[in-house]
């Protein structure tokens, strides 16, 4: 004689409530977590300098503009990252407090753009800025 049993229900195991819970997650990860912003330099106002004191002269500032082939521009004259070394530094022996400002063309290559910081590292500059212009809308 043979006895039906009735078949084991097979253990269902259901994806929803594990997708669910990885979504919620993923949200709680992607609120609480900072994202680098590369907008985000610190900017003195000029109002700001002016009540601390801390402005400095124009003469004490050296623009470096970086155009899109990469080729970093001092004072109208294109130079390569040695000459622009021995420039700087000859600047900051004969005004250590120079300040150097880089303005990057928005098609200049990242890595053009971390030569001159090199660069002006490399010569003792101490107050080294990045500014991107951007047109107005």
């Amino acid at each position: 004689m043979t006895l039906n049993r009735p078949a084991r229900p097979r253990a269902l195991i259901s994806l929803v409530p594990m997708i669910d819970v990885m979504l919620i997650l993923l949200v709680f990860f992607m609120v609480t977590s900072t994202y680098l912003n590369l907008d985000m330099i610190p900017a003195v106002k000029p109002s700001e300098g002016a009540a601390t004191g801390g402005s400095q002269s124009p003469a004490g500032t050296l623009m470096i503009r970086l155009g899109a082939d990469g080729v970093p521009v001092l004072r109208g004259a294109e130079l390569d990252a040695d000459t622009l070394r021995s420039t700087l530094s000859t600047a900051v022996a004969n005004e250590p407090l120079t300040q150097v400002v880089i303005l990057p063309s928005g098609a200049a290559q990242t890595q053009a753009l971390v030569t001159v910081m090199d660069a002006a590292a490399l010569a003792g500059v101490t107050r080294l800025r990045v500014l991107r212009l951007e047109a107005a809308p």
